[in-house]
């Protein structure tokens, strides 16, 4: 019988510590090039206690759409500590309409009602956002007046607004999406933060989640450094 008990109880240990393993592990202190870069010079932030954190995203991108449920939970537990902005990127001709769609929202002062359903609209129900009227014929049908943000939406502010979300990415130098900017210096994303430094070098596979996991984790540890760097 204890011997029973014993082999069970390695057997259990066994099991745990190959769980273990197969978990991604976070960076206890995030490597520059490794899980994040700094930018040459760093960017003009707000003044104010809290760390400006920036999402570069896009409604048609897969990644942020997974990203965006995690992302939100991060932000809403970060709290005070930290100003959190978006960027829809400025992907070409056919990413315009979808950009322009949220700096109008962004105007209207609609984003928060709508950002979720934008993300449903495109990755659950197909909707392509490809040109102005699809734009305006969703808008109408999820029950924002269409005159108004059509008037929005062809406005010389809402081309200001288009204008500073393509200079930004130059600015932050980005080049993939989901991307995070962090105290106008620190970039980071699920792509770059790696579980652990093996697997930046291919010994190891993670999933998709995973890597975001480890990547708010990274954000964790670099919101925490701008706010010490505040004081």
């Amino acid at each position: 019988m204890h011997m029973l008990r014993r082999l069970l109880c390695t057997a259990a240990l066994l099991t745990l510590s190959g769980v273990v393993a197969a978990a991604p592990a976070a960076p206890a202190a995030p490597k520059e090039g490794v899980h994040y870069k700094v930018l040459p010079q760093k960017l003009e932030t707000p003044a104010g206690k809290g760390v400006e954190v920036i999402e570069f995203f896009s409604y048609a991108c897969p990644h942020c759409n997974v990203f965006e449920p995690l992302l939100a939970e991060w932000v809403k537990k970060q709290g005070n500590n930290i100003v959190f902005k978006r960027v829809h990127v400025a992907g070409g001709a056919r990413a315009l309409p979808q950009l322009r769609m949220y700096s109008t929202l962004e105007a209207l002062g609609l984003v928060e009602q709508y950002h979720t359903k934008l993300f449903a609209a495109m990755h659950q129900q197909g909707v392509r956002f490809a040109d102005d009227e699809e734009v305006l014929d969703w808008v109408a049908k999820a029950g924002i007046d269409r005159a108004r943000f059509s008037d929005a939406y062809r406005s010389m502010g809402v081309q200001s607004r288009v204008r500073r979300a393509t200079n930004m990415m130059k600015d932050y130098q980005i080049d993939h999406w989901p991307m995070i900017a962090i105290d106008g210096r620190f970039i980071t994303s699920p792509s770059m933060a790696n579980p652990d430094e093996s697997h930046a070098h291919g010994s190891h596979a993670h999933s998709e989640l995973e890597q975001q996991k480890v990547a708010l984790q990274v954000m964790d540890a670099l919101v925490g450094r701008a706010k010490a760097d505040k004081k």
